[in-house]
C-alpha cells in the first residue's frame, strides 16, 4: 500500500521586509544577510495572525467537502504554541468544519514537530486506508529587534494532506532518527525569544545531518546517487547547504552538480520569507518540486528533519505520476509577488504589536479568509472563512 502526501500547500502573511532594508538599518554590509546567510526577504505578520489563523489559511486550499467527512486527525506541529494546554488543532479542527470524530493535537519538538506529525499520521493511514489525516506545520520564528538571529526570521505555515494512494509523494517505510540531549536552541517557559548557541546549533545540525545519513547507508546500502534530490530542514538558507556540502565529496561529479541543483531550487521560497521553523523542510519540498524543471515522476526524494535540542530524522519518498498538477505553483508565485514592502519603521512597529493582556479585549479587521478578530476574556475569537 502506497501511503503519502496527496495535497501540499502553504501560505504566508502579505507582508515582507527586504534585508538589505534590515541590514543598512542595523549597520551591516547586505552581502552578510543575502549571501553569507542566504536570505533576501523576511516574511512579517500581523497581529491578527498567530499560528491558528497561518495553519487554517494554509489546510483551507487543500480541504475539500470529501475531506471533512474523512479526516479522522488534525495534528499541528509547531514551537509556538498559544496555549499552554489547549492545542491549536483543536480551534483549526473547528474553523476548517472537519467531522466531529477525529482527534486533534500538537506535537512539540522544536522544528522537527511537523515530521512527527507526518510519521504519525502515515502510521495511522497504514491502518485506515480509507481515511485521510491533515498535518500543519505552523510558526512564527521570532528572535527579537536587533538580536544575532533577526536576520533568519520568518513566519507562516505549510499544511499537507496524507492519504492512501497520494498524487505528490509516497513515502518509504526505511527511515533513520536520532535523539541527543543538546542545549544548542530552547526557549524557556518564561521567555518570549529562543535561547541559542549559534555555533552549536550550526554544528549539532550538521553532525546530527552526518550521523543519520551514514546510518541510513549501513542499513539500506544507498548511496547519494540514488537520490535525484535532497531537502533540508531550514532555518536559513545556508545550513541546509552546509550539510549537504559535508558529505557530498562521497559521490562523483555528476551526482554532485544534480543534488546541489537540486538544492538550491528547493530554497527559493525560503530565500524570501524565512524560517518557517516546523515548516521549513516542507517549504523547502514545495519549493523544491514547483521550481525545478528536472524531476519527474519516480524520482526518489531525501528528507533531512532536524529539531533542535536535538532530534533528527533522515526518510524518503518518491513522486507520483502527475504530480506537478497537484500544485499550486501559480498561485504561491502569486502570493509572494503580491505581497507588501514594509519599511524597516513599519517592520518595528508591527514586530512590537501584541494582543491584549488578561482581562484587556481589542477588536481586529482583515481581509484573510482566516484571522483574529476579537480577544476578550482572555479568549481568542477566530473570523471564519
Amino acid at each position: 500500500m502506497k501511503i503519502g502526501i496527496d495535497r501540499l500547500s502553504f501560505f504566508i502573511p502579505n507582508l515582507f521586509l527586504d534585508m538589505t532594508e534590515l541590514a543598512n538599518r542595523r549597520g551591516d554590509d547586505p552581502a552578510k544577510y543575502h549571501i553569507g546567510i542566504g536570505q533576501d526577504q523576511m516574511a512579517v505578520n500581523q497581529v491578527y495572525e498567530d499560528i491558528v489563523t497561518l495553519g487554517a489559511n494554509a489546510a483551507s486550499k487543500i480541504v475539500t467537502e470529501e475531506d471533512r467527512e474523512k479526516i479522522d486527525m488534525v495534528i499541528v506541529g509547531t514551537e509556538s504554541g498559544i496555549d499552554q494546554s489547549k492545542a491549536s488543532a483543536v480551534i483549526i479542527h473547528h474553523l476548517l468544519k472537519v467531522q466531529p470524530f477525529a482527534r486533534s493535537f500538537e506535537v512539540k519538538e522544536a522544528c522537527y514537530g511537523g515530521t512527527a506529525a507526518l510519521h504519525m499520521a502515515k502510521e495511522y493511514v497504514k491502518n485506515h486506508p480509507d481515511r485521510k489525516v491533515l498535518v500543519i506545520a505552523s510558526d512564527i520564528a521570532r528572535y527579537g529587534l536587533a538580536s544575532g538571529g533577526e536576520v533568519t526570521q520568518g513566519v507562516g505555515a505549510v499544511a499537507m494532506m496524507i492519504t492512501q494512494n497520494p498524487r505528490i509523494l509516497s513515502l518509504e517505510d526505511h527511515s533513520v532518527f536520532l535523539t541527543e540531549d543538546i542545549y544548542d536552541f530552547w526557549r524557556p517557559s518564561y521567555s518570549q525569544y529562543p535561547v541559542v548557541d549559534g555555533p552549536l546549533s550550526n554544528s549539532t545540525y550538521i553532525e546530527s545531518f552526518q550521523k543519520v545519513w551514514n546510518r541510513y547507508k549501513e542499513t539500506t546500502g544507498r548511496t547519494l546517487a540514488d537520490y535525484d534530490a535532497l531537502t533540508f530542514h531550514i532555518p536559513y538558507t545556508k545550513m541546509g547547504k552546509k550539510a549537504l556540502q559535508s558529505v557530498i565529496e562521497e559521490t562523483d561529479e555528476a551526482t554532485q552538480e544534480r543534488l546541489m541543483a537540486r538544492y538550491e531550487e528547493g530554497i527559493t521560497y525560503s530565500r524570501r520569507i524565512g524560517n518557517l521553523y516546523t515548516g521549513s523542510l516542507y517549504l523547502g519540498l514545495i519549493s523544491l518540486l514547483e521550481n525545478s524543471q528536472a524531476l519527474k515522476s519516480g524520482d526518489r526524494i531525501g528528507l533531512f528533519s532536524y529539531g533542535s535540542g536535538a532530534v533528527s530524522e533522515f526518510f524518503t519518498g518518491y513522486l507520483e505520476e502527475d504530480y506537478q498538477n497537484f500544485l499550486f505553483k501559480e498561485e504561491n508565485q502569486a502570493m509572494l509577488d503580491n505581497r507588501e514592502a514594509l519599511t524597516v519603521d513599519q517592520y518595528e512597529e508591527i514586530f512590537n504589536e501584541t494582543l491584549p493582556g488578561h482581562g484587556e479585549t481589542a477588536e481586529y479587521h482583515s481581509d484573510l479568509p482566516y484571522s483574529i478578530y476579537k480577544v476578550e476574556n482572555d479568549i481568542r475569537f477566530y473570523k471564519e472563512k
